[in-house]
């Protein structure tokens, strides 16, 4: 059974998921196990099966688009990128998200 800390942090986790997955392919396109094993890297993914049906809402949401390119280790390998709505909504996300957490933050230190 998960312990409260567990069950907060997968909420936090759940409503910041796929903004993070937005800013991993602001630089350059990448394939699902790639993102994945940066997500999970950075404590933020704990499950590659989330991974996959959060990629395909955000191609049904237009915010990323998706190619198959061949891979030289196996079979083709579908890449996603950033749309120019994704973008935006990435924008509009960290511009939220700072002075936000921010105020969290503020919040928090405040009533130590």
């Amino acid at each position: 059974m998960d312990s409260p800390d567990d069950a907060l942090l997968t909420q936090l986790r759940k409503g910041v998921l796929e903004y993070c997955v937005l800013a991993c392919l602001r630089q350059r396109p990448a394939y699902g196990l790639e993102l994945a094993t940066q997500l999970t890297t950075a404590r933020l993914l704990t499950s590659e099966g989330t991974l996959y049906p959060l990629l395909s809402r955000l191609r049904k949401q237009g915010l990323v688009e998706s190619t198959w390119q061949e891979s030289t280790s196996g079979p083709p390998r579908r890449y996603y990128q950033l749309t120019d709505h994704g973008t935006q909504a990435l924008a509009t996300f960290a511009d939220t998200w700072r002075p936000f957490s921010a105020d969290v933050t503020a919040i928090l230190e405040e009533t130590r």
